[in-house]
């Protein structure tokens, strides 16, 4: 992998590199250097930690934006923030920890985030099409430092290309938009703007295609519309998947419904909040865990019929920019004049942008979904009666990987009709 990077960008000496002159980095700091011999690491905590950014983002995102449909994949945002991570340095590095909720600094972490990014590449599988991909784009006059290199490749599988930032923005912001296109087949073509890359010298950018069928698909002639009641009370109509048999749990007011893929890797867990909660309810982490623990593990022998609307989602351009976001949950340093990027390139200043899209669409047969994230780097200078559950009010989607529980996607449905 470390190879494969190196050859896609002109670095001297990009092979390996003696970290011992970087900056010290607290809390969560990188490693390098895995020994070969140590045991495979555990991808678990790694979900949980995406788990719990991606309920912080929910949180605060939802606030800015209360009864609006809200999507994105915790899994490819903490990816791109990943890549900008492990090139920051000092307190700048530990603030991005904390929000990306990045386990215990230690000579395992590398390992953890390795075995993280193969666990996403071994969702794929018959009746899923699942594609992750990270890249690096640096300015041709910017290369990378060979350590950066060396760990995105080996923690994120990331390769590296080069793009004119900083003499044709619109050239540059063509070229990463064009692969991004290409890795969500098509889903996302407009991720970042001449404008968002002007400044920058490195684009980190991470992007995830996914097209999944049910394991048990719905029968389209039992779809029909019904009444779907918003969080201030008016109502709007939805078209109803229904089925039945599908395994469901509750805690705390909560219902959690599991409604698995085939090849029996991914499942969607769609949660309906207490009633009464209005927009922006979301479970506590410890809640959300046992449920989906729940049903991963079939605890719940309890089975429902569900009424569930068909949603096909997507993010809007104003709800693609998480610079407000991030600031608010701990990051404001990273795009302050007291960022330290160093460990990417001695030459690298503070954040320019982090911008993120995503689309979600629900139907009788699957799942199709698409994610992508940039981060801009500037330069320095069984029931014996049947229970029905219906979704008709606001409630929420994840979709995650059954094993380690790495949420792809997080949805809050306000308005099915929306869309």
């Amino acid at each position: 992998m470390i190879a494969a990077a190196c050859a896609a960008v002109a670095v001297a000496g990009c092979a390996g590199g003696n970290s011992s002159t970087s900056p010290a980095v607290p809390a969560a700091a990188v490693v390098r250097g895995v020994a070969a011999t140590e045991p495979a690491a555990d991808a678990a905590p790694y979900g949980s930690a995406d788990t719990a950014f991606g309920l912080d983002v929910l949180r605060a995102w939802c606030t800015g934006y209360p009864g609006k449909n809200l999507v994105f994949s915790p899994s490819t945002l903490a990816s791109a923030l990943g890549l900008a991570y492990l090139g920051a340095r000092g307190s700048t590095a530990a603030g991005i920890a904390s929000v990306l909720h990045l386990p215990q600094a230690g000579p395992g972490l590398d390992a953890g985030l390795q075995a993280r990014s193969k666990g996403l590449a071994g969702l794929d599988g018959p009746g899923v099409t699942l594609s992750p991909g990270n890249q690096v784009w640096a300015d041709p006059s910017l290369p990378p430092a060979r350590d950066y290199l060396d760990a995105v490749a080996t923690s994120y599988d990331a390769g590296v290309a080069q793009a004119p930032f900083l003499t044709d923005p619109v050239e540059a912001a063509g070229q990463v938009n064009k692969a991004i296109s290409a890795d969500t087949r098509g889903q996302i073509s407009n991720l970042v703007t001449p404008g968002s890359v002007a400044d920058a010298g490195w684009v980190l950018t991470s992007a995830l295609y996914l097209n999944a069928k049910w394991q048990s698909p719905f029968d389209a002639g039992k779809t029909q519309a019904g009444a779907f009641t918003l969080a201030g009370g008016k109502t709007v109509t939805a078209q109803y998947l229904d089925g039945d048999g599908f395994s469901y749990t509750e805690s705390d007011g909560w219902t959690a419904v599991g409604l698995p893929y085939a090849g029996g890797k991914l499942t969607m867990t769609a949660l309906l909040p207490p009633s009464g909660s209005g927009s922006c309810a979301l479970p506590g982490q410890a809640g959300l865990a046992s449920m989906t623990q729940a049903l991963a593990t079939n605890d719940s022998a309890a089975t429902a019929t569900i009424d569930l609307p068909k949603v096909s989602l997507a993010t809007n351009g104003e709800t693609g920019d998480m610079r407000s976001v991030l600031t608010q949950l701990g990051m404001g340093q990273a795009f302050s004049g007291a960022a330290d990027f160093t460990g990417l390139s001695a030459k690298a200043g503070k954040l320019a942008f982090v911008q993120q899209a995503a689309t979600l669409k629900v139907t009788e047969k699957g799942t199709v979904a698409a994610a992508a994230a940039a981060v801009g780097v500037e330069p320095g200078s069984a029931m014996v009666h049947p229970v029905v559950i219906s979704f008709n009010r606001p409630y929420l989607l994840l979709v995650s990987a059954k094993a380690t529980g790495e949420p792809l996607f997080l949805a809050e449905v306000a308005n099915p009709a929306a869309g």
